[in-house]
């Protein structure tokens, strides 16, 4: 994170807010002070979005960033900013989340929300009174290499999305922006050494060649009934031939 150096918009590992360069907000303008331009490659994603708000409602919201640099829990890689044009912002955890300057419209996250693990932050949005009409929201998302400076090596992008007021079904979306290229974590490796399984892997190949054995020996019978007592089995022997012969003759042995 750094201080922007022109105008009262401020990034620091504290926080972001204020205007950018005497303009826009920097939740509009985007963090300028760690590269001119969004990049792509970060991905900003707002989850618990509904498609149309239902007035006074509190809506619990995920706020995620993927993408950029590493994150990097021993320093400050990742923060944002986020306006809304009506209603209330309010943090679900004020350790990692809070108002910009005490403004209920703005938020942004704290020293220790600049440095968590997965880049993600939780709070709620109360829909404004009814009649309010359409809500917008901007958010600037910024992930950086954490080494104070800026340089090439920061990334940051940004995002907004705009909710009715209507009918809430209870249903909610999620919306980004970004080229959306997120990587699922690589799946945990678990093996067994078999040399370590020792009497449970014998009793297992033990249960198997049993199984097997009985197998074995239920198909041998069935083979034996089905074709040692068979009239048109060309292999019976030559006495069982005579018997069925005599049979036929009504004749007894």
């Amino acid at each position: 994170m750094c201080a922007a150096l022109v105008g009262p918009a401020s990034a620091l590992p504290s926080g972001i807010g204020g205007q950018q360069d005497g303009d826009d907000d920097v939740a509009l303008g985007g963090c300028t002070c760690h590269a001119a331009d969004p990049d792509n490659s970060v991905t900003v994603i707002l989850d618990g979005l509904p498609y149309h708000y239902e007035a006074g409602k509190a809506y619990a919201l995920s706020l995620q960033l993927i993408g950029g640099p590493d994150a990097d829990t021993s320093s400050h890689t990742g923060g944002f900013a986020m306006r809304v044009t009506a209603g209330s912002l309010s943090p679900a955890d004020s350790n990692l989340v809070q108002n910009w300057d005490g403004d209920a419209t703005a938020l942004t996250h704290t020293e220790a929300g600049s440095n968590v693990a997965d880049r993600t932050w939780t709070f709620e949005w109360i829909a404004p009174a009814s009649d309010s009409g359409t809500v917008t929201m901007w958010i600037v998302g910024n992930s950086v290499n954490g080494d104070g400076a800026p340089s090439n090596l920061d990334r940051w992008n940004r995002l907004s999305a705009s909710v009715g007021e209507g009918t809430d079904n209870g249903q909610t979306r999620t919306v980004f922006s970004g080229n959306g290229e997120i990587e699922p974590p690589a799946p945990a490796e678990d093996h067994m050494d078999l040399h370590e399984m020792g009497a449970k892997l014998r009793a297992h190949w033990l249960g198997l060649l049993g199984f097997g054995a009985v197998i074995l020996v239920i198909l041998f019978c069935g083979f034996f009934l089905r074709y040692g007592f068979s009239r048109h089995y060309k292999g019976r022997s030559n006495l069982l031939r005579l018997r069925i012969k005599h049979l036929k003759r009504g004749d007894q042995l």
